[in-house]
């Protein structure tokens, strides 16, 4: 079933055409990633096809019984009102419901009366699961407390709170523009669950690539104002996107060449316009059209010269740091070597932007002490450092820090030809910062640190808004690096590139040194969980009762009972198997036939509960064995 069709569609910003003649469609059971380079346009097709934003030509069309959930980068609410009424704002019976039901229980004056009514309107809607799975979202989304004003909220917590309203709306098809921006990393593996295994319709931008990788099951790059589709998950659309590319650079190529021989042929005929074959010269500025065509090449190599780096780097003893009652910081300390390579990770609000800007110098620790050596160069990008005025050009900019870029090979390069390698061609240097997308600003925010040859860099939150070609040659140009690197990153596949080892806010102050990327802290910390848990099941007392006389003998399964404990085992397995293929075919994207991925999810969902009762019923077994 279709969901969505865009005919035609066409938009403009200023001089620039960001896509012409668009044609896109949606059907019921697609999960689709949009990809493209900053600036090619994304967030605008977002924002036309949720119905934000007119097209300036052809038009959108959405099924009439289809409801649309949509997540922008700058979500907009009702400032005045609170979480609560922004969240449970729908057009839902259940959802004023359901926030008549929270406004109750909030306030002490409810009467008993009340309460048993709405208990029973209720039971009447069947909204208790319903209010389960709200609770679950709010508490992932770290959203505690419903009644302040939306005003008041930070830029990542209005994101949260308007995640939140999409997925406790329930819509036929979400638009999710940039999902994973300011979530923590066990948010996002949960929301990466939550839409990978469920029926959705989906239409995304995102940057994070395990996240698409198991989301999605087709691809769509947006390329220069042309729209290609690839029916597989993100590792099928890179290997594919190769193959086009060569193909595209061959074609131009040839028809370069052959331009070449026409072009001699039109300036030996006559001037006048007449005499030369009509057809020949139509076929000609075809021909011209398709070899100006750019070729895609190698985007950005970067190798700036770092500061020489001494014996000393920065030595940290014994700091601590608090905020009123909360501990950010306890008693902690480690001295930095050459070429180190970590990772900090823990939730939002532990404390790792405290800590960078205390490593830099921003903030001084209520105890103990952060020594820098005398050559150590700080290189600090952070979340919130666009200063830039609208009315700057972006190559005036960059000459604010240096007119010239010396590079690791000794080689002395221009402001212009830095840019370049940023992937800011000549035209776009002298435009207008107001000009730039959020992805370009960030680009050029990252390429102001680099310029001043740092020997420790620090990064915090380098990879919101930057798009995934970037993203990979910032990483290559990282894995060159030749200082001290500090990531603070919710992207996993980045950090997994990057980092050697990590620092784990784990709450009340307390910082894990941790020997390995983040795949391997997550494996690790499976297998704690698993310990942890037959620990507690071991020493669990036994309930206080009357102390009786030991049996003889402790109860033994029976035939039927050992049979189906038997019986689980293999069942188990079988599922479990089941499960993974029904994963990894989804994800594969290998059909469109959306009756089937229908009913593939719905099987997939079947298969999670017997799973969840069968395993409790083996566990029971198990004890008596």
């Amino acid at each position: 079933m279709n969901y969505l069709s865009a005919e035609n569609i066409s938009k403009n910003f200023g001089d620039r055409w960001l896509f012409k003649n668009l044609n896109f469609g949606i059907s019921q059971g697609q999960r689709v990633a949009l990809v493209g380079v900053n600036g090619s346009g994304k967030t605008t097709l977002l924002n036309v096809l949720s119905g934000s934003l007119p097209p300036d030509e052809g038009g959108v069309s959405i099924r009439k019984e289809v409801s649309i959930g949509f997540l922008g980068q700058n979500p907009v609410f009702n400032e005045e009102l609170s979480v609560q009424e922004n969240i449970f704002g729908g057009q839902s019976e259940v959802l004023d419901l359901l926030r008549d039901y929270e406004a109750a229980m909030a306030d002490p004056n409810t009467s008993a009366d009340k309460m048993q009514q709405l208990m029973e309107r209720m039971e009447e809607q069947q909204a208790w699961d319903y209010e389960v799975k709200v609770k679950q979202i709010l508490s992932k989304l770290g959203i505690n407390n419903l009644e302040d004003r939306v005003k008041n909220l930070s830029g990542g917590q209005r994101k949260r709170v308007a995640m939140a309203r999409v997925l406790i709306e329930e819509p036929s098809m979400i638009i999710l523009d940039e999902p994973t921006n300011h979530l923590d990393l066990d948010t996002i593996e949960w929301l990466e669950n939550l839409l990978s295994t469920q029926n959705t319709t989906l239409l995304m931008v995102t940057h994070d690539r395990y996240f698409l990788d198991k989301v999605a099951n087709e691809v769509a790059e947006l390329d220069n104002g042309q729209l290609y589709t690839y029916k597989g998950n993100y590792s099928y659309f890179v290997e594919k996107k190769a193959e086009r590319e060569t193909n595209e650079a061959a074609e131009t190529e040839k028809a370069r060449n052959l331009m070449r021989k026409e072009l001699d042929w039109i300036r030996r005929q006559p001037k006048a316009r007449g005499t030369k074959a009509k057809y020949r010269v139509d076929a000609f500025e075809e021909l011209k059209e398709k070899a100006a065509k750019k070729v895609t090449g190698p985007q950005m190599e970067l190798s700036v010269k770092t500061t020489r780096q001494g014996g000393k780097i920065i030595e940290v003893e014994h700091i601590s740091k608090s905020f009123g009652d909360k501990k950010i910081v306890d008693d902690f300390s480690y001295v930095f070597k050459k070429k180190d390579r970590i990772g900090v990770v823990g939730p939002n609000g532990a404390g790792k932007s405290t800590f960078l800007n205390m490593l830099v110098g921003k903030l001084q620790p209520d105890s103990g002490t952060i020594d820098a050596g005398q050559t150590t160069v700080f290189g600090y990008y952070t979340q919130g450092d666009l200063t830039f005025k609208d009315d700057q050009r972006v190559i005036d900019i960059v000459k604010e820090i240096a007119e010239v870029v010396e590079t690791a090979n000794g080689e002395v390069i221009t402001a212009s030809q830095f840019l370049q390698h940023f992937q800011f061609a000549p035209p776009q240097q002298y435009t207008f910062v107001s000009k730039l997308s959020g992805g370009e600003k960030r680009r050029l925010q990252l390429l102001r640190v680099l310029i001043k040859n740092p020997n420790f860099l620090i990064l915090d939150e380098p990879t919101n808004d930057l798009d995934i070609i970037t993203l990979n040659i910032l990483e290559d140009f990282l894995l060159n690096f030749g200082g001290c690197l500090l990531i603070v990153s919710h992207d996993r596949y980045f950090m997994d590139r990057l980092v050697e080892h990590l620092f784990v806010f784990e709450g009340e102050g307390q910082i894990r040194n941790f020997p390995g990327n983040y795949t391997d802290y997550r494996e690790w910390q499976k297998e704690q969980d698993k310990e942890e848990q037959q620990e507690k099941q071991n020493a669990a007392p036994a309930p206080a009762v009357e102390k009786k006389p030991e049996p003889t003998s402790k109860r033994k399964l029976s035939y039927q009972e050992k049979r189906e404990y038997e019986q689980l085992e293999g069942e188990i397995k079988q599922l479990e198997s089941r499960k993974a293929e029904l994963i990894e075919i989804m994800n594969a994207g290998t059909t469109t036939d959306h009756e089937q991925l229908t009913a593939w999810a719905t099987e997939l969902e079947t298969i999670n509960e017997q799973l969840e009762e069968k395993e409790f019923r083996w566990l029971e077994l198990s004890e008596l064995i």
